[in-house]
């Protein structure tokens, strides 16, 4: 599909949506329902096919696939790139230190990032050295690759000697000799509509304005072709506004890594900050020239070897993960369908629709699926059964009170519209700060997930309610009938809060205390770098092989690729620090006629760099600020508070489990913990939505007992959206193999404690702090419907 038939279809479907939402006409909704549906499950199919690279015989690429896997899936092209020592003013080398080296790893990762969602592996590599692997390049790419990393940057601005080269005629002539602080350099000038031509200047050996004040550059395309745009900062703006001032008419070039690129005519003193620069550039060539303006290297680099490398995750992990998945999918269908038997079906149908949303949209925007993205997968799926199971409990609690069927399912969808949207506004806003702010894992797992609460929105409302239509339509639905395997309504939760929220409070303390006491162990080499290992044997050997051999040494859990160089088969581990010569004994005692060869055993830095770790950790702040912003506005400021304590309470015992069960913290675990904080806050929403509900509609009795009765009426949809999740997590757990183990027991943990706190802790917490900050509980009513107006929604005239 070309760019015009893409955005000519978004607008059809964007005028289908507003008709539908504007008609008051159940027949035209119906037929605009089921006309979305198909043309949105369609243009996803399409965007999708063919889903992995079509390959003759001899594995040429005939037709490249539309899903793009990640390094941990799929594996990529691997950089080993060296940092040059500049030399100093007395002739020497200057060393290389610790600082240029993390300047030089986070100026590549913003250059590789323009390859898209790509989550890169950058690492530093001994003392001088950086390891670069980017997923998925083709031949051309992989040049561009090499052309991006290797580019310094040094931008500069001198002028030419202000005598419109009647200076440099002299001393062509031999009646002139080159001023001692100018030389000749020759470029290739472009005028347009005419061939490049050669043209010698006489330019100043200093620049007169270093590039290092260049704050921003972007790329765009105007009547002369395309142009790089920069920005200069303050000090900057204001020495490039004096030297144009001060040279109008003459000219000014422009010089990038020593070569001319331009040399513009001064035509008025430019102040304000910001310039342009204009010449022979394609798009690539300007996106690429504004990439590395705006992400200078101080140092200049080499790049020393170039490898392709296998999946990090390994064939066995990679096939059981996805059997794993495929399985809990399909037991929370089976699930669906038993529970909640005919209307189970229609909620199995939108989530099939929703999981083929979420992936065409992820192939028509060529992003990269890794492990992290699949969490955030699954993460929306688990929103979108919570969804179902939202609106289905509302339906049996309606059909109780006696109304009719049609009648229920209105008002069940009416009725539970307000949490299913506050739910997926809470998981957007994180999504979204993390997608703006974050990198690599972080970005790719936000990415997912913000596709997957737009499609969770789209199949659990629009689908599923036009099925239901067509279904009273063609007079196929009569009667609806489910198992109710929850029936207690009574417990006094709130009555037993001091107890659970001691035992909460001793567990979270104690998880503290186990976190501390391990200290940085419980980081693996993700975080706090580790050894590098590189082997080759006599006889074929596989990543899964080196897997198998190091199994119950502790070491399995390892990133174990494959890598050819040179028509060499190489085998790299990249493990914990000291953990090379154990892994050489074990190894060579395993495998005693592989014809083992150790080529190289270094250190290897950190993959979450600094940079990385501060603006993933500023990201997720920001996010919990516009929750608690978002939760305040629409339910008041003790709920907000209630949330954010639920949510730490969580994360704190999750962590501390994983802790205490002697497991490391990897790139995967950031993955994990970011899914069981969506998960965690999606829960205490619905539950909060019941309370504002009862609040608002003036229950009898104390706010106490009005809680109470929300969580008890809360409590099945709560147990058992707890429960589908749980079975695709355990499906991962016990089938999902050894790496992704860690993943799924830490996700495990994190359901299962978050749903203890939505139903034990997070109330409490709301009642406590009003009290706290002197609030009554008629002020609590009196907030609570003044928001009224504000959780009014579209569904409301059904």
């Amino acid at each position: 599909m070309g760019p015009a038939f893409t955005f000519f279809a978004g607008i059809g479907l964007l005028v289908l949506f507003g008709w539908y939402f504007a008609t008051e006409k159940d027949r035209v909704r119906r037929i605009l329902g089921t006309v979305l549906t198909i043309a949105v499950t369609a243009f996803c199919l399409s965007s999708t096919y063919p889903p992995f690279d079509q390959k003759r015989p001899d594995g040429t690429v005939i037709r490249p696939g539309k899903i793009h896997l990640g390094l941990d899936l799929r594996g990529g092209t691997s950089f080993l790139i060296r940092l040059e020592p500049a030399a100093s003013p007395d002739g020497s080398k200057r060393s290389i230190t610790k600082s240029m080296v993390e300047q030089a790893m986070e100026a590549i990762r913003k250059r590789v990032d323009q390859f898209g969602v790509s989550e890169p592996i950058i690492t530093p590599q001994g003392t001088d050295r950086i390891l670069v692997q980017i997923p998925g390049l083709d031949a051309a790419k992989i040049q561009e690759a090499r052309d991006q990393l290797s580019r310094v940057a040094k931008l500069e601005f001198r002028l030419v000697y202000p005598d419109n080269g009647e200076k440099l005629k002299a001393i062509d002539e031999g009646k002139d000799v080159i001023p001692p602080e100018f030389r000749i350099e020759s470029y290739k000038m472009q005028r347009e509509g005419e061939k490049p031509i050669d043209e010698r200047l006489l330019i100043k050996k200093k620049a007169d304005l270093a590039g290092d004040r260049v704050s921003g550059a972007s790329a765009s395309y105007e009547k002369d072709g395309w142009v790089v745009h920069l920005r200069f900062d303050a000090e900057g703006a204001k020495k490039f506004g004096d030297i144009t001032a001060a040279n109008v008419h003459h000219r000014f070039a422009i010089v990038l890594d020593g070569s001319v690129q331009s040399a513009p005519v001064i035509q008025d003193a430019i102040y304000g900050g910001d310039a342009q620069i204009t010449g022979r550039f394609g798009e690539e060539e300007a996106r690429g020239l504004a990439s590395v303006l705006e992400n200078p290297l101080q140092t200049p680099v080499k790049i020393e070897e170039e490898r392709q490398v296998s999946a990090s995750l390994g064939s066995d992990s990679i096939k059981s993960g996805i059997y794993s998945g495929i399985a809990g999918f399909a037991l929370v269908v089976i699930f669906m369908l038993i529970y909640y038997r005919l209307v189970g079906l229609i909620a199995d149908i939108a989530l099939l629709i929703n999981c083929i949303m979420v992936v065409g949209a992820l192939g028509m925007f060529n992003s990269v699926l890794t492990l992290p993205g699949i969490a955030g997968l699954i993460l929306s799926l688990g929103i979108a059964v919570d969804a179902n199971v939202l609106i289905y409990e509302r339906l049996r609690d309606e059909i109780r009170q006696g109304k009719s069927l049609r009648i229920a399912i209105d008002t069940s969808y009416r009725k539970a519209f307000s949490a299913i949207f506050d739910a997926h506004v809470t998981q957007f806003l994180t999504a979204a700060i993390l997608f703006w702010l974050a990198s690599g894992p972080v970005k790719g797992f936000a990415l997912t997930l913000t596709i997957g609460i737009v499609a969770s929105m789209f199949s659990s409302l629009l689908v599923t309610y036009t099925c239901f239509s067509w279904a009273f339509s063609l007079k196929l639905l009569k009667r609806v009938s489910m198992l109710h395997l929850i029936r207690s309504k009574g417990f006094d939760f709130l009555g037993h809060a001091q107890k659970f929220a001691f035992a909460s409070a001793v567990v979270a303390l104690l998880s503290v205390g186990v976190l501390c006491l391990r200290g940085e162990r419980n980081l693996g080499a993700d975080f706090r770098g580790g050894d590098l290992l590189v082997l080759s044997a006599s006889q074929k050997l596989t990543p899964d092989q080196v897997r198998s051999a190091l199994a119950n040494s502790g070491f399995q859990n390892s990133v174990i690729q494959s890598e050819k160089v040179a028509n060499r088969d190489l085998i790299s581990i990249r493990a914990d620090s000291g953990a090379a010569d154990k892994i050489k004994a074990r190894l060579t005692e395993a495998l005693p006629n592989a014809g083992l060869k150790f080529e190289q055993s270094d250190h290897v830095g950190a993959l979450v760099g600094k940079e990385l770790a501060t603006k993933s950790a500023l990201a997720l702040a920001l996010g919990l600020i516009g929750i608690f912003v978002y939760i305040s506005f629409r339910f008041g400021t003790s709920f907000a508070v209630g949330s954010l304590v639920a949510l730490a309470h969580d994360l704190i015992i999750t962590l501390g489990i994983f802790s205490l069960t002697g497991r490391e913290l990897s790139l995967i675990m950031v993955a994990a913990v970011l899914t069981i904080a969506g998960y965690s806050i999606n829960d205490k929403i619905v539950v909060f939505d019941r309370i504002r509900s009862g609040l608002r509609d003036r229950l009898s009795g104390s706010v106490a007992e009005v809680m109470n009765t929300s969580i008890n009426d809360t409590l099945s949809r709560t147990i058992l959206t707890g429960g589908t999740v749980l079975l695709t997590v355990l499906a991962l757990y016990f089938f999902g193999g050894p790496v992704l183990n860690d993943f799924a027991f830490s996700f495990l943990v994190g359901v299962i404690v978050g749903t203890y706190s939505s139903i034990f802790i997070a109330s409490p917490i709301v009642l406590w702090w009003l009290r706290a900050r002197g609030g009554t509980e008629t002020a609590l009513r009196r907030e609570i419907v003044q928001k009224a107006a504000a959780a009014a929604n579209p569904l409301a005239r059904r």
